[in-house]
């Protein structure tokens, strides 16, 4: 892990929010002083730590300990026979629930291909 990219992302994430130390650190049920000294590189978050923060930010862990450029959070939840893949949901979904989807996303791509018809 290098402590420079860590240090530099979170500062990175927390004012892409637009958070004052003191709003990051409530949100993280820390003091300010242990969010200004992760800023500054004098400690370094354990690994709940950095997954909480990975939570909080919306990114993936790998992300913010600088092994990945890629801020995107990891996929959880791939269901391959159908091709479905979904951020959240660490439960499998149901038969129901994969038929909405389906049925959402091509009542989404008839729409943009109205919409694209009707362009000038």
């Amino acid at each position: 892990m290098d402590k420079d990219i860590l240090r530099s992302r979170i500062i990175e994430q927390r004012k892409k929010r637009a958070w004052s130390q003191v709003e990051f650190a409530k949100r993280m049920n820390v003091g300010r002083s242990t969010v200004a000294m992760w800023e500054t590189g004098d400690r370094v978050p354990d690994t709940p730590t950095i997954h909480r923060l990975a939570e909080i930010f919306d990114i993936s862990a790998d992300y913010l300990l600088g092994l990945s450029d890629n801020p995107s959070p990891v996929i959880k939840n791939v269901d391959d026979k159908d091709g479905l893949a979904f951020i959240d949901g660490e439960t499998p979904l149901t038969e129901e629930e994969k038929e909405y989807l389906k049925e959402s996303l091509e009542l989404f791509r008839r729409m943009k291909a109205k919409r694209e018809q009707q362009k000038p």
